[in-house]
């Protein structure tokens, strides 16, 4: 970061000084080292794919570190160890200061000198004092590096390794006894050291050693890993193409350790990539891409057959006539013990999970066996592949995963769930320096994977949800591209654009790409939900059953893929029509749309014919005028309540008196023909003329 500020003295620009990777050539004065040979060290212009090295500064990396790790070591335990053995000659029992304690040479530092046998004090900035307890420290020994407190709260000390500046290094070299060492590895404040009498002033740069004695003290420090008397620091990486991202972050000085920059991993052609559900349609198409296009020469193919899946011998031969090293093994990798004797003794290049099993049904019908026999193959598989093979040098990790996960899918809900597990299974792995990749597809063609099962009107109704089913060439140019990509999560499918704004309801990571259409889309199914409405109500009652049913028959016809509604009988069920439970939650959607309902999930099995349907939805749908409320009968109420115990309080006297007032005010009202009784006057009289009266009296009353 200084460098890239300009706040280093000098010309000096380059990036990238140490780094972790594979030999691929050696000069010829190089011993040591061979081709293949896992090394870190410094390099000239490490942040590329290739980088030149001295020999002499590399050493070969642990056999249990990732690259990441390796590549966060050399420089900062190069410098600690350089300043504090080398520069500042600490031995045990002397009493060290070190500045930045929680930074990358920092943290180095105070190991080594903890190792050492020192006395160790250290400085950072609050919010980081916990990793100063992590190292060992107790509150005695830590102080902030914001402010000059550390002068009076400390003891003298033998030797300061500084990375401060300004007024830190005159309170620091304060500390120091007589003879102490000042050991400067900070660029900005470089002292004369004949300003600083009774002190050793010794500031340096890591490339004073020489390479002789870098690659000495590389070799120490290794060997101090090996007996865990060191240990790499936290690390957090970043892909080189997100190397922007990373410099921010280092900005904000809010990271712990080492930030590491990743190169996109090359698969390497001698290593083995591992198939899981490698016979099946999408992993034999997958292990043809593999060695075809990739370049890849040894498969390592699973399934739980193994040669004995059908076709499982015609693909082995079709790979081997194309030059490539095939075997076949009969695996359950949801078993934990079989998937680690699968891989022992292999050196895996990549591995790449397809595996998986469909048992679709409503949430309510899912039982605990449904539900392993989903998962077992999808999650447990998956968990085990990524612990038995966390600590190998894989170039990728990649997960087959579903839309389904993202998107949701009715009747899937024990598939989505498996599914989601494994694009958050890919995101941990990334966030502990791992490789992964999930991928979320969508259907595939008939004949491969998941859809190989469906049937041409299977295949309709996806192409009508707006999500098309990818041929085998868009689905493998897609698995090439998500590879390229930086990313845990990646979603590879067809989009039909134009379908999907015409949809009633988009599922919520799509909107964005329909959203110019969505209202529009919205409000035409609202006009159509409220036209059926009306059309079903301005019908006499008997067409209504007749105009309803017809729709329901027309819908599902269109669902199964029938091109008319002849082939739907009204009073059969809709299981013996062919209707499953993707068919009929689609079913139902399709119903929601054009009814403006929000009809359960369970509609066609709790009412399980088109029929039955169709009387659903005019109950719903079609409310009929209320009728006309007799008068008479209104009056015989009101009789049936004088005369019932029900008028038990008040004055009866003042109830008679008040009725004859209001049928005196009635015949007021409404005169009487010559012939015509007091009852028909009543039964004549409108509802509204009838508590106009009632309302004057009571009012009067």
């Amino acid at each position: 970061m200084l460098t890239a500020l300009g706040m280093y003295p000098g010309d000096v620009r380059v990036f990238g000084a140490e780094a972790a990777g594979t030999v691929v050539e050696v000069g010829p004065e190089v011993t040591g080292l061979r081709v293949g040979d896992r090394v870190l060290g410094l390099v000239d212009d490490g942040f590329g794919p290739l980088a030149i090295a001295d020999g002499r500064q590399l050493g070969l990396v642990p056999p249990q570190w990732t690259d990441t790790t390796a590549a966060s070591a050399p420089l900062v335990f190069l410098t600690a160890y350089y300043g504090l053995v080398d520069l500042a000659g600490l031995v045990a029992g002397e009493r060290v200061l070190i500045h930045a304690g929680a930074g990358g040479v920092g943290m180095a530092a105070v190991q080594l000198a903890r190792y050492l046998g020192a006395e160790v004090f250290a400085t950072a900035s609050e919010g980081k004092w916990e990793v100063l307890r992590s190292l060992g420290l107790d509150e005695a020994h830590i102080a902030s590096s914001r402010s000059l407190g550390f002068a009076s709260r400390f003891p003298s000390v033998d030797v300061v390794l500084n990375s401060l500046a300004g007024e830190f290094v005159d309170a620091s070299v304060g500390l120091l006894r007589a003879g102490g060492r000042f050991v400067e590895m900070g660029k900005t404040d470089i002292r004369r050291a004949e300003d600083l009498p009774g002190v050793v002033y010794r500031p340096f740069d890591l490339a004073d050693a020489g390479p002789e004695r870098i690659g000495s003290m590389l070799g120490e420090l290794l060997d101090l890993f090996a007996i865990d008397a060191l240990r790499p620091l936290p690390v957090t990486s970043w892909d080189v193409r997100r190397a922007g991202e990373a410099f921010r972050f280092m900005s904000m000085a809010k990271h712990v350790g080492k930030i590491v920059l990743t190169m996109p991993r090359v698969w390497d052609p001698g290593g083995t990539v591992l198939v899981t559900g490698g016979t099946g349609g999408l992993g034999g198409e997958l292990a043809r891409h593999l060695v075809s296009v990739r370049g890849m020469r040894r498969l390592l193919l699973t399934s739980r057959r193994g040669l004995a899946a059908p076709g499982a011998v015609a693909l082995r031969d079709e790979l081997a006539s194309l030059g490539a090293e095939v075997e076949v093994v009969a695996c359950d990798v949801a078993d934990r013990e079989a998937v680690a004797g699968l891989l022992s003794g292999r050196r895996l290049t990549a591995v790449v999970h397809t595996a998986g099993v469909l048992d679709d049904g409503l949430v309510g019908s899912l039982t605990a066996e449904r539900l392993s026999a989903v998962l077992r193959p999808k999650v447990d598989a998956a968990w085990h592949l990524h612990e038995l093979t966390r600590d190998l040098d894989l170039a990728a990790f990649v997960l087959y995963s579903s839309s389904a996960g993202v998107l949701g899918s009715p009747g899937q809900g024990n598939y989505a769930a498996g599914n989601a597990y494994l694009d958050a299974l890919a995101a941990h792995r990334r966030s502990l320096g791992l490789p992964a990749i999930s991928l979320a597809w969508g259907a595939w063609a008939q004949g491969n994977g998941m859809t190989s099962g469906l049937t041409d009107a299977d295949m309709a109704r996806m192409a009508r949800a707006g999500l098309p089913p990818l041929s085998v060439e868009d689905g493998l140019a897609m698995f090439d591209a998500a590879l390229g990509l930086d990313e845990a999560n990646v979603v590879p499918m067809a989009l039909d654009l134009p379908r999907l704004r015409a949809l009633p309801e988009v599922a919520p990571p799509l909107r964005a790409l329909v959203k110019t259409g969505r209202r529009a889309a919205a409000n035409g199914h609202a006009a159509t939900a409220v036209s059926l409405a009306q059309r079903l109500s301005s019908l006499r009652k008997t067409e209504r059953s007749r105009a309803a049913l017809d729709v329901v028959r027309g819908e599902a016809a269109a669902v199964l893929g029938h091109s008319g509604i002849e082939a739907v009988g009204s009073d059969v069920e809709f299981r013996a029509l062919g209707f499953d439970s993707l068919t009929s939650v689609e079913l139902r959607n399709r119903l929601n749309g054009i009814s403006g309902l929000r009809l359960p999930t369970t509609l066609v099995f709790d009412y399980p014919t088109p029929l039955a349907v169709a009387d659903y939805l005019l109950t719903n749908l079609v409310v009929d005028e209320a009728p006309a409320v007799s008068l008479a009968d209104e009056v015989d109420r009101l009789e049936a309540a004088l005369l019932s115990s029900a008028v038990d309080e008040g004055d009866p006297q003042h109830l008679a008196d008040r009725l004859e007032r209001m049928a005196a005010k009635l015949r007021q009202a409404v005169p009487v023909p010559a012939g015509k009784s007091s009852e028909e006057d009543i039964k004549s009289a409108s509802l509204g003329e009838l508590l106009d009266i009632i309302d004057d009296e009571l009012t009067l009353s």
